[in-house]
């Protein structure tokens, strides 16, 4: 029995939530991983997973042999790489994991050059809003935007990220220009639920940060839904500037009180501390420096 693969086949099978779909990253049939994942569990005397007709969910036994799992095929998979890496051909898969908005616009555009110079590399890209566990869904990396807080995470920061409040002009002309944070209390905002304390904003008055109390009838979960809907001009909206951008410069959208922003937001890759980082990945997050060193 080659254990390795019994254990590469567990870690599919736990990151993709099923055995189909494990099996299918894994180019294996499904019987095929299944016998393995058997194998391990005969081979350890533990269940694994708790498995129904439609669901497969790992056991607290399989969660705490997850992490040791993973971290061995990495560490096997690294000294393959490391072999490549010398001749200047690092492979493998990269499982990446980056907010919708900017994974469409500003990622997949990077990825591109890196794919080219590294023919031997496959991506493996997840966007979503959601916060995911990179541990237990078995992401390399992860792309995320504003303060971390992750003290089991290591993060590179890839480039600065600027926050603003914008409002489209037919918005301002029927509503009026607020003039200093205060007056939003006056106004429709369009309040993000995946911003912290999505109802205060933050700004920097009078050379202090404070936060100012915003209310409306408009809750996104998303930073572009939050853009299209103050493109609309129903409200008055806060969202990274890499969303926004595009249409403050076609006019669409106008920033609001630039003199008051607080926010310091970065762009950072994160990866986990007990996760051996592969040369594919490192390679990757120096790319992706470089690509974002002018954003």
């Amino acid at each position: 029995m080659d254990t390795l693969e019994t254990m590469r086949a567990f870690v599919a099978v736990a990151a993709e939530g099923g055995f189909t779909k494990g099996a299918k990253r894994l180019g294996r049939s499904v019987q095929n991983t299944s016998k393995s994942v058997r194998r391990l569990e005969e081979t350890l005397n533990a269940q694994l997973f708790d498995r129904t007709t439609r669901s497969v969910s790992l056991n607290p036994t399989g969660r705490a042999l997850l992490r040791q799992c993973a971290d061995l095929v990495d560490r096997y998979d690294d000294v393959l790489a490391a072999v490549s890496a010398q001749q200047g051909n690092p492979s493998g898969i990269i499982r990446i994991t980056a907010p919708t908005a900017f994974g469409s616009r500003h990622l997949t555009p990077a990825l591109g050059p890196f794919l080219k110079q590294y023919p031997d590399v496959g991506i493996d890209l997840s966007l979503t809003d959601r916060r995911v566990s990179l541990i237990e869904e078995g992401f390399d990396l992860a792309i995320r935007i504003g303060t971390l807080d992750d003290s089991t995470m290591i993060a590179r920061k890839l480039a600065p990220m600027r926050v603003v409040v914008v409002a489209s002009p037919d918005y301002l002309a029927e509503h009026g220009t607020p003039a200093h944070p205060n007056d939003l209390s006056d106004h429709r905002c369009i309040v993000d639920t995946n911003i912290r304390s999505d109802r205060r904003w933050r700004f920097r008055i009078d050379g202090r940060e404070s936060t100012v109390p915003v209310d409306g009838p408009y809750l996104v979960d998303s930073p572009e839904a939050s853009r299209a809907m103050a493109v609309a001009g129903v409200g008055i909206g806060m969202c990274a500037m890499y969303v926004a951008n595009s249409d403050i410069v076609a006019g669409r959208l106008q920033p609001l009180f630039e003199e008051y922003e607080a926010y310091d937001f970065g762009v950072y890759a994160i990866y986990p501390q007990s996760r051996h980082l592969t040369t594919r990945v490192r390679v990757l997050i120096d790319h992706l420096v470089f690509s974002f060193r002018r954003f």
